[in-house]
Order: C-alpha cells, then sequence, then structure tokens
C-alpha cells in the first residue's frame, strides 16, 4: 500500500520519501528561506526549508494540518533549529541529487 503522510497543509511525503509541494507554497518557501537564511547566517535555500519543515514534523514540532506562513516567528524558530540540525549533521546536502 503507497500512503502519502501529509507534513503540513500542501506538503505531503511517499512512502519512498518523495515529497510534493503545492505550487501555492512556492513564494512562500522562498520568502522562508530568505528569512532563514538571515536568521542563521547560512545558505538556505528552499530545498533546506522543505527538509527543515519535514524534520520538525517528525520531531513533533509541527501538525499535519498547520499552516505555513512567512510571517510566523514561531515556525522561523523552529525551523532554524532544524536548518542548523542540517548543516551541522549533513553538511547542508538535503538530497541524493548534492
Amino acid at each position: 500500500m503507497n500512503r502519502d503522510q501529509q507534513i503540513v497543509l500542501g506538503i505531503t511525503v511517499t512512502s519512498s520519501g518523495q515529497a510534493t509541494v503545492a505550487p501555492s507554497l512556492s513564494d512562500i518557501l522562498f520568502d522562508l528561506a530568505i528569512k532563514l537564511e538571515e536568521s542563521t547566517d547560512l545558505p538556505v535555500d528552499v530545498e533546506h526549508v522543505l527538509a527543515a519543515i519535514v524534520l520538525a514534523s517528525r520531531n513533533g514540532q509541527l501538525k499535519p494540518e498547520a499552516q505555513l506562513s512567512s510571517d510566523d516567528q514561531t515556525l522561523i524558530a523552529i525551523l532554524a533549529t532544524q536548518v542548523k540540525t542540517i548543516f551541522t549533521d549533513y553538511g547542508g546536502q538535503v538530497g541524493s541529487d548534492d
């Protein structure tokens, strides 16, 4: 059985780990990347934001019904912690193409 897991509203992950993002979130993810780059002083891109959202969800910090907003300071703080983890633990690599 192949079931997609909703991470937050507009983002799902398949059992094989492939993320699907609703087109309506593209600007929000881009804006979050800019804000996270500023707050972490790391070279954050949209893929890092997506990975941080998935990590935060798996850690119970984001609920499946959560709605993303680039103005949500609590969300930015949660994601900043996850972005730092991505760079510290994985050297900033978030996909098999990196």
